[in-house]
C-alpha cells in the first residue's frame, strides 16, 4: 500500500469550492487504485487564517504541512478594501506564501502553458497563430532575486521618502533552476529558451554564465538566449516556438501570467513549486473574491495541480495524464463554468459539475 500524506490549504475566496473538487478527483483516484491512499489534511492559510488564528500562517498549518508528503494549495487573498482589515506584514502573500516558500526552499516553479486545438477558442490569439494548439513550460526560479532581497524604506537627506530593493543571486541558485530546465527540456524536444536582460542587468550577466556552464553537460539540447521583452512579444506572436522556458523570478511571474492570458485565463493555468524535499501545488490564478460561493469558479487549474502532484510527487504519471485528459474531455464536449465562457457557445455548468464530469470521464478509463 503506497500511502501518502498531503496538506490541503483551501486559503480564500474561491479557494475552498475548488478544493472540494480537488479533493472529489482524489478521492475518486483512491477508489481506482486500491494499493494507493491519500491521508488528507486540511490546514488554515491565508487571510481565512489571519482572521481565525491572528497569523496567515500558524503554527499548526506549518506542522501539519512538515509532516506532509505534498501540500496542495488553493487561492488566497482577499478585494483590496478586505485587505486593509489585515496588518501588511499579515497579508497573505508576505505573511503566508513567501514564508513558505522560503520554509521548504521550493525554488523551482513549473508552469505549464497547454491548450490543445479543440479547445483553442478560449484564446485571444488568433487561429493561424495557435495553430495544433500551444504547449510549453515555464520554469521560475521562486525563492530569489528582487522579491527575495533586502528591502529598505525611509527618508533621505533631502527629506524626501524612498525605497531600495535588492536583486540579488548566487551562482549556486542559478545553477539549480537551470539544471532544472535542462533536465525538463532533454525529456521534451530539447529546446531550452534562456530569458535574461544582460542588455541592462549584471544579475542577467551572471545568469548568462552560468547557463552557458550548465549547457555543458546537456549537449543534445538547443540553447536560445532571448531578452524578456522580445520573449513578451513573440509569447502572442509566435507562441509555438517555445518548449521550454527559464527564468529568474521578476521575469517569470510576469511572463507566466501573459502565458494565462494568450490561454484565455489564469484559470486553465496550473503550477508546481517544487523544492529539494517538499513541493506545493497550487492554481496559478488570483482568489476572484468578486465570484466566491457563487459555485461558477472553473477547478481546472486546481484539478490540474492534482495531476501535477500525482506526477512529481507521487510517480503516479499514467493516472496524471489521464486527469488531463479527462479535464480535456469535458471541455471538448461542450461544457464550460460561467467565469471562463464570457459569451462562447458552451454549455454552461457549476464548479461542482465539472468536477463529477471529470471524475465520469476518468472513471472511464482503464486503471494502469
Amino acid at each position: 500500500m503506497n500511502q501518502y500524506k498531503i496538506a490541503l490549504l483551501a486559503g480564500d475566496g474561491i479557494g475552498p469550492e475548488i478544493m472540494r473538487e480537488a479533493v472529489k478527483v482524489l478521492k475518486a483516484i483512491e477508489a481506482r487504485h486500491r494499493d494507493v491512499q491519500f491521508e488528507l489534511q486540511p490546514a488554515l492559510f491565508g487571510a481565512a487564517a489571519y482572521f481565525e488564528t491572528g497569523k496567515a500562517f500558524p503554527q499548526e498549518t506549518m506542522q501539519i504541512c512538515d509532516a506532509a508528503d505534498a501540500i496542495l494549495k488553493g487561492t488566497i487573498g482577499l478585494s483590496h478594501e478586505e485587505s486593509q482589515k489585515i496588518p501588511v506584514d499579515e497579508q497573505p502573500e508576505r505573511g503566508a506564501l513567501l514564508p513558505m516558500r522560503r520554509r521548504y526552499n521550493t525554488f523551482a516553479n513549473f508552469r505549464p502553458v497547454y491548450l490543445p486545438k479543440e479547445l483553442a477558442f478560449f484564446s485571444p490569439l488568433k487561429e493561424d497563430i495557435i495553430g495544433d494548439g500551444i504547449d510549453f513550460m515555464i520554469i521560475r526560479e521562486l525563492v530569489g532575486g528582487l522579491y527575495f532581497g533586502e528591502k529598505v524604506t525611509g527618508i533621505n537627506e533631502q527629506g524626501k521618502r524612498y525605497v531600495k530593493e535588492t536583486l540579488e543571486y548566487n551562482e549556486d541558485q542559478i545553477k539549480a533552476i537551470v539544471t532544472v530546465a535542462f533536465e525538463t527540456a532533454q525529456s521534451r524536444k530539447k529546446v531550452l529558451h534562456n530569458i535574461h536582460k544582460s542588455n541592462v542587468l549584471k544579475s542577467s550577466v551572471l545568469w548568462n554564465e552560468v547557463v552557458s556552464e550548465v549547457a555543458v553537460d546537456y549537449p543534445d539540447v538547443e540553447v536560445k538566449h532571448i531578452l524578456v521583452d522580445a520573449a513578451a512579444t513573440y509569447l502572442c506572436l509566435n507562441p509555438g516556438q517555445f518548449d521550454v522556458m527559464v527564468m529568474e523570478n521578476m521575469f517569470g511571474d510576469i511572463l507566466s501570467d501573459e502565458g494565462g492570458g494568450i490561454l484565455g485565463s489564469l484559470g486553465l493555468m496550473p503550477s508546481a513549486c517544487v523544492g529539494p524535499e517538499k513541493s506545493y501545488y497550487e492554481p496559478s490564478h488570483g482568489s476572484a473574491p468578486d465570484i466566491a460561493g457563487q459555485n461558477i469558479a472553473n477547478p481546472y487549474s486546481m484539478i490540474g495541480s492534482v495531476a501535477m502532484m500525482l506526477d512529481m510527487s507521487f510517480g503516479m504519471k499514467k493516472e496524471a495524464h489521464n486527469l488531463w485528459q479527462a479535464m480535456r474531455a469535458v471541455f471538448a464536449a461542450g461544457y464550460c463554468t460561467p467565469d471562463l465562457a464570457k459569451g462562447k457557445n458552451v454549455k454552461l455548468i457549476k464548479t461542482d459539475e465539472f468536477g463529477d464530469m471529470v471524475v465520469a470521464e476518468l472513471n472511464k478509463m482503464p486503471v494502469t
